[in-house]
């Protein structure tokens, strides 16, 4: 499917969407915290335009790959003289006499932390927001079974229609949608599941049959729920809860070698994702465009919340993790460690997204 321009302006908008969010948590938990942003920015590379509001620059980027808060963190906090006199105090966290107000590292250990990972938590709070208008306009499946299939594992273990399942292998889960995650995830062998039966908790055991990637028991969902109601606030949350497991378990698949490199996907891999939907929900009428769209951000936003609390450095997960050692051993981690530890890091991150961006090229062109 060949990338239109329609494809490349949604993608624009959902990623400054979900930029906005993230740096925005960043920044108003820093100003609450007494400190100074000196620069809010989305998107990287040369600015198309700026304005100053009060203490801090707006700016807007050319290449829509990023976004950042700049802290007042640019300069010394102290001499040398002052540096080494901190270093024989018991506590060095405390603010000192010298120390540049408003600078980052002058802040609190905890006020830091809280800074860090606000924009992570923005993304999981915006991801709820956008769960509530999915939700509200197309309603959810729960985990009642409606249909079993004839022969089935489902059938075979003695599980029938109007069952409510509550648990696979331990594992709650709330909506149907989770139940279908599973046929991914799962491992092969036996299922213990938990189902509600007429109020009766009942387990039985399924060994799912293994069809075209997924191992799948044969069984369908009630139906839909309209949540026109105080339901809505629920089945939201269960929304983000699924793509919070979702990419949690794509995650550790990643790590054990389940995934390919042609399960990654970058800027162009998901903008061919968006012409794609696009080219195949326009014929259904725009509200039904629009409603995938957003569910469409509602994933990259929780996608981009967690991996960004990944501890490697140069995403919020490796700033956290310094600052967790500083909370915990009282002393900061040592700052040409940190710089050298950071760069590296974010080299890496960088190769890593050429290697996606080349590998998104060639399956498009393919």
């Amino acid at each position: 499917m060949k990338i239109n321009a329609w494809s490349i302006v949604a993608f624009i908008i959902i990623f400054c969407i979900i930029v906005v969010s993230h740096e925005f948590g960043h920044m108003i938990i820093a100003k609450a915290n007494g400190i100074r942003v000196i620069e809010f920015s989305v998107g990287i590379g040369p600015k198309l335009f700026k304005f100053k509001w009060g203490e801090t620059i707006y700016a807007l980027r050319l290449l829509p790959f990023g976004g950042y808060c700049m802290f007042d963190s640019e300069d010394a906090l102290y001499d040398k003289e002052e540096d080494a006199r901190l270093k024989e105090e018991e506590n060095p966290l405390e603010p000192v006499t010298g120390v540049k107000e408003g600078n980052f590292k002058s802040a609190p250990v905890m006020a830091r932390i809280a800074t860090i990972l606000a924009g992570p938590v923005f993304n999981i709070i915006l991801g709820y927001f956008l769960a509530l208008i999915v939700v509200g306009f197309c309603g959810s499946y729960s985990t009642q079974i409606g249909m079993v299939s004839d022969g089935s594992p489902a059938m075979e273990a003695g599980i029938m229609p109007g069952d409510t399942i509550k648990k696979v292998n331990g594992e709650r889960i709330s909506t149907f949608m989770e139940l279908q995650l599973l046929t991914f995830t799962e491992p092969s062998g036996e299922w213990e599941i938990e189902i509600d039966r007429n109020g009766e908790k009942v387990l039985v055991s399924v060994t799912p049959g293994y069809s075209e990637g997924r191992y799948l028991i044969g069984v369908g969902p009630s139906e839909r729920i309209k949540c026109n109601n105080l339901k809505i606030f629920k089945y939201s949350w269960f929304e983000v809860k699924y793509w919070l497991k979702a990419t949690f378990k794509s995650l550790r698949m990643l790590v054990m070698g389940k995934l390919t490199k042609d399960d990654l996907s970058g800027p162009v891999g998901m903008t061919n994702v968006i012409s794609d939907t696009i080219e195949e929900t326009k014929a259904y009428g725009l509200g039904t465009v629009l409603i995938n769209m957003v569910n469409i951000a509602l994933l990259l936003s929780v996608n981009l919340g967690i991996m960004n609390l990944l501890p490697i450095p140069g995403l919020d997960g490796g700033r956290l993790l310094f600052l967790i050692f500083e909370a915990i051993f009282k002393k900061p981690v040592p700052e040409k460690f940190e710089t050298v530890v950071v760069l590296a890091g974010f080299g890496l991150l960088v190769i890593l997204s050429i290697f996606v961006m080349i590998n998104d090229i060639t399956r498009w062109i393919g």
